[in-house]
């Protein structure tokens, strides 16, 4: 086998390019960009090899692989981050909790310092302040929005009166 590579070294390549990309597919499921992109550069490397384009040489293809990996990382970096949707997420709904934007009047006056409590959906549920809330009370009878929840809490901020 490796006396077929070291005579075949574009051989090599074609194969370390198709395992990286199928451990990307099954394996990480194309959660990581390193693989995948080493993956291309390697494919890219046994075909300019085949081609003739560079020496079937070690070097060579050691050379032609990162230069190929990094050029495709800096071709498909940011079509493929499109692609994910990460754009900037603070300017987008907060859809990870039902309860978010739910709007309701507190029973009681709540400080930074002195939660209160709310029962919603038959659960008596801690309220807070949020953090990024400009109050540093809330009066009772007060109408409020969930900015964030956790287990059991909350997080309020007063809501804009229409």
């Amino acid at each position: 086998m490796i006396e077929y590579f070291d005579a075949h070294p574009y051989s090599f390549w074609f194969a370390a390019g198709f395992i990286l990309l199928i451990l990307e597919a099954l394996v990480l499921g194309f959660a990581t960009g390193v693989v995948l992109f080493s993956g291309l550069g390697a494919l890219i490397t046994g075909g300019l090899m085949w081609l003739g384009i560079i020496p079937a040489t070690w070097v060579a293809g050691i050379a032609s692989f990162g230069l190929s990996s990094a050029a495709i990382t800096g071709l498909l970096w940011k079509p493929l981050k499109k692609l994910q949707g990460t754009e900037d997420r603070q300017s987008t709904k907060d859809n990870s909790s039902d309860i978010i934007g739910y709007q309701f009047r507190l029973d009681e006056t709540i400080t930074h310092s002195q939660p209160g409590k709310t029962r919603y959906s038959g659960i008596e549920w801690r309220v807070e302040i949020d953090d990024t809330a400009a109050d540093d009370e809330i009066g009772a009878g007060a109408k409020v929005v969930v900015c964030s929840v956790d287990a059991g809490l909350l997080r309020v901020d007063t809501a804009k009166e229409e």
